[in-house]
């Protein structure tokens, strides 16, 4: 159960580890997560996708994200839901790119046999997406992880960014297939990706030992490194998502495990660091500084004071102002996994959410065993969805 929080600034400081620099414009008020507001209304079976992919079902989806044309762009794992959690493509033919317009209607789909272990998405402002793939090993579930398609055709799949046209022809690569590497042109399993306006690239490399933030000018020419293991200003435990926007234009990282947000200007200086958005999966900061984070892990064991689902406050001073509990919050303690683990937002303030697990399902070790055998039996686990929940005041 979440405590009350309603602190003066140094309190929370004192209490609840939120630190800011000098420079940050400080919350005078912070009220905790369930005390909030939620003022959104999720749209019911939307979007639609196609029967003759998966039977119109979803697998596991990772991120979400909005082009200039406002038509909603899906980046989930083939289908697949196994391994329960960090599904793969591997052996699957299926394409993890999807593009839904507004009405949920699908228009495109491309990127089959590219990735292994689909992670971070973004789309930059001329409309290129871009893409990670955080995979890590040789073989999954027993069979190569060699690329069936694409530039690293035949190569193994893995530590990798890619940039796509809105057509899907591969633009740039950064990288090296399957090698994994701490170096300016290697990365150990990258999970987000962000483009700033003018065309800077910042990957966060978070899901092998490298904990930190990749910054590439918009050619793809390496420019600084920042951050190492560690839970002090700067330094991170598995960064999991990383956007970019705002009306100072600061660079907001999901640095999950330390159970907080980092807040960056884009030369890597430390700006804050706020525990009060919960243990991040996934984050968005839009245009008129409203920053929405996802928290898919917090139950009774970890991260205890806070509460599962999406908060959204302020990208300027990490005051709160709505929350969204998860849909299976009475079974956190059994699901490691649930909710969004991708999140967008349209200037209307309607959120797209892609959720990593199924709602209504089983616990992940549960899943891990039901999963194969339902790809044999057609058992049903729980949907899987990509929600759309719309602001109504």
């Amino acid at each position: 159960m979440q405590r009350p929080m309603t602190f003066t600034i140094f309190a929370l400081l004192v209490l609840c580890g939120f630190s800011v620099s000098s420079s940050a414009q400080e919350p005078l008020v912070i009220a905790g997560q369930t005390q909030l507001p939620n003022p959104y209304r999720l749209v019911e079976d939307w979007p639609t996708l196609p029967q003759h992919m998966n039977g119109g079902r979803w697998g596991e989806l990772i991120r979400a994200e909005l082009d200039p044309n406002g038509n909603i762009w899906v980046f989930h794992r083939c289908f697949n839901t196994v391994p329960a959690g960090s599904a793969t493509c591997v052996g699957r033919s299926e394409p993890p790119i999807l593009q839904f317009d507004p009405s949920g209607r699908l228009l495109a789909s491309f990127g089959e046999g590219m990735f292994a272990f689909p992670h971070g998405f973004t789309i930059d402002g001329e409309g290129n997406l871009w893409a990670t793939d955080a995979n890590g090993n040789e073989t999954v579930l027993g069979v190569s992880a060699r690329a069936t398609a694409g530039p690293m055709t035949g190569l193994i799949r893995g530590h990798q960014v890619f940039k796509f046209s809105p057509q899907g022809e591969v633009l740039m690569t950064l990288g090296q297939a399957g090698v994994a590497g701490n170096g300016p042109d290697t990365f150990d399993r990258p999970t987000g990706v962000a483009i700033a306006a003018n065309g800077d690239i910042f990957v966060t490399d978070g899901h092998g030992q490298n904990n930190r933030v990749v910054k590439f000018s918009k050619d793809g020419r390496f420019i600084k490194a920042w951050g190492k293991t560690g839970s002090g200003p700067g330094e991170f435990d598995q960064p999991h998502d990383i956007s970019i926007g705002g009306s100072q234009g600061h660079v907001f990282v999901a640095d999950r495990s330390n159970n907080r947000v980092q807040v960056f200007d884009q030369d890597g200086h430390f700006v804050a660091a706020w525990t009060q958005f919960g243990r991040p999966s996934a984050i968005h900061v839009s245009a008129d500084d409203t920053l929405y984070v996802t928290d898919s892990h917090t139950n009774s064991t970890v991260n205890p004071d806070y509460t599962r689902g999406i908060t959204i406050g302020s990208a300027r001073d990490g005051s709160l102002r709505a929350f969204i509990p998860d849909l299976d919050l009475d079974k956190v303690d059994v699901n490691r996994i649930s909710g969004a683990s991708g999140i967008t937002a349209d200037s209307m303030g309607t959120i797209y959410a892609a959720d990593v697990a199924p709602v209504g399902g089983y616990g992940l070790a549960e899943r891990n065993e039901l999963a194969t055998q339902a790809e044999v039996d057609g058992l049903s686990l729980g949907p899987h969805i990509l929600r759309k929940y719309v602001k109504e005041n």
